[in-house]
């Protein structure tokens, strides 16, 4: 076993954030991939999915790749200070800090994000100027040590590119062939620069109660960030 991989499982979450890259990982050979918490106690995603951590933050090891999803309960995880206290630990010896979706502002709350390149999902992804960040409309994003993905099922193409440097291109490539990921939607409405307008509209309206809340406590976070209060980096 090469490579440990970690990647955060918490309350709320949006599945497709974890089990997307999970199942790429979990192909890459001489690979361990834990799911881990604050206990190994079952959560529930965001819809009903039970997901069970394997191991908890207090029996994490130093993580050569530590992920950390979005969703919902990504709000909490803001103000949580065990949380970010781990993934800010886990940062300073992982080779790779990776985020899914809302993930990001997560990342950017624990104080990592200052004057990096780093993308979201596209609701959130204002939000991230509260960070210091160079906000980027791309669907994958690298610089340095930090990698960020856009909005849910591109935790995928993340986790691929993540192989690629890990292992190869051919690695990343025959995960990819194995998992038959070629997308090919029925719809080109998986982008607001290619939704109808009245879409990305009706999302937007239906949404605002989360996405203003997700803005107050980005505020705050970044707010405790600029009093230091903080571990050092």
């Amino acid at each position: 076993m090469n490579t440990r991989i970690g990647i955060l499982a918490f309350p709320n979450i949006t599945q497709l954030n974890l089990t997307g890259p999970y199942e790429v990982f979990s192909r890459l050979p001489n690979t361990r991939t834990d799911l881990v918490w604050k206990s190994t106690d079952p959560v529930l995603s965001d819809t009903g999915f039970t997901i069970t951590p394997t191991l908890a933050f207090a029996d994490a090891p130093e993580f050569d790749v530590i992920l950390v999803p979005g969703g919902v309960g990504q709000q909490g995880l803001l103000e949580d200070t065990d949380v970010l206290h781990f993934i800010r630990q886990q940062a300073k010896t992982a080779k790779w800090v990776m985020s899914t979706c809302t993930g990001s502002l997560v990342l950017g709350a624990a104080g990592l994000l200052d004057g990096k390149r780093a993308t979201c999902h596209w609701l959130s992804l204002p939000l991230l100027r509260h960070f210091g960040c160079i906000i980027v409309e791309e669907r994958v994003v690298f610089d340095g040590q930090i990698i960020s993905a856009a909005g849910v099922s591109a935790g995928i193409d993340g986790a691929l590119e993540l192989v690629d440097r890990l292992a190869g291109r051919d690695m990343a490539e025959t995960i990819q062939l194995s998992l038959e990921y070629d997308p090919q939607p029925p719809y080109s409405a998986g982008s607001p620069a290619t939704a109808r307008p009245e879409l990305s509209a009706r999302i937007r309206k239906f949404t605002e109660p989360i996405i203003a809340g997700r803005d107050d406590r980005a505020r705050a976070a970044a707010a405790r960030l600029t009093e230091g209060v903080r571990d050092v980096l």
